[in-house]
């Protein structure tokens, strides 16, 4: 049994190096295109620039995402743009370049629809629930968590009146605060698992009252307008954008 583990030992010891050496060759070998589409994207190569961006994402991370969004914007691809510092955001939701970019490609584009429907509240609720990944809400709701268990527990023991009303108010507002970002965490998971957001990639496009060519034309959006994919029927979407909702072909869209 011993010799066993040993034998188990010494090849997770013999391959674990190999793995670091290969993901540390990897990470090298990221770093060197980074810096060859940098050195294309200041020679004013953007096109040649955007391949080796595109070959450098998702390993490099919100920064590969918003370099390749600034070649594409400098080719005047902005759907592919836009699609690109939306990606950014989703890993780095306080790069205010990105954002800052987003916006004047978002400006250049033909359709400004805009929603009418929803509550100012749920606006609101989901601009703050944006500030932050999933992974941070995640952490920020454990320790609030802990933080009311603290505050409880002193509240328990203390036998100073003073301490015990600021550790008890402490300890709700911590607790409040924690399920509030459990939530924006959970509905951040789901939005990331679904992507129901897409960017339209190709020229105009009319969305239809049905699945199928026959349809009836609805209204028309063009390249770079965002959308919200509702329900999916074999090649076919429907989208909802502002207050519009139709069906069109997925390969005339992709998902960020």
């Amino acid at each position: 049994m011993k010799r066993h583990f040993l034998i188990v030992l010494a090849i997770l010891f013999g391959i674990l190096p190999i793995r670091l050496r290969a993901q540390e060759t990897a990470m090298t070998d990221i770093v060197s295109l980074f810096e060859q589409a940098n050195a294309l994207y200041a020679a004013n190569e953007y096109a040649e620039a955007a391949e080796l961006y595109e070959q450098c994402v998702p390993a490099g991370g919100a920064q590969a995402y918003y370099n390749l969004g600034n070649a594409r914007f400098k080719q005047g691809a902005l759907a592919q743009s836009i699609l690109a510092y939306e990606r950014c955001l989703r890993l780095q939701p306080n790069h205010k370049d990105a954002r800052y970019n987003l916006q004047i490609a978002q400006s250049r584009i033909t359709d400004n629809l805009t929603d009418n429907t929803s509550f100012f509240v749920a606006v609101w609720a989901r601009s703050i629930r944006n500030l932050c990944t999933e992974h941070t809400w995640v952490i920020l709701s454990i320790a609030l968590f802990i933080l009311a268990l603290a505050g409880l527990l002193l509240f328990a023991l203390s036998s100073q009146v003073w301490l015990r009303k600021t550790s008890f108010h402490t300890a709700w507002v911590a607790l409040l605060i924690s399920i509030i970002a459990l939530g924006n965490a959970a509905s951040l998971h789901e939005r990331d698992t679904e992507r129901a957001e897409a960017i339209i990639t190709q020229g105009i496009l009319n969305a239809k009252s049905s699945p199928d060519q026959s349809g009836t034309e609805l209204f028309t959006l063009h390249e770079g307008t965002k959308v919200t994919i509702t329900e999916t029927l074999g090649d076919w979407c429907n989208i909802r954008v502002g207050n519009n909702e139709g069906w069109v072909q997925l390969t005339h869209l992709e998902r960020i």
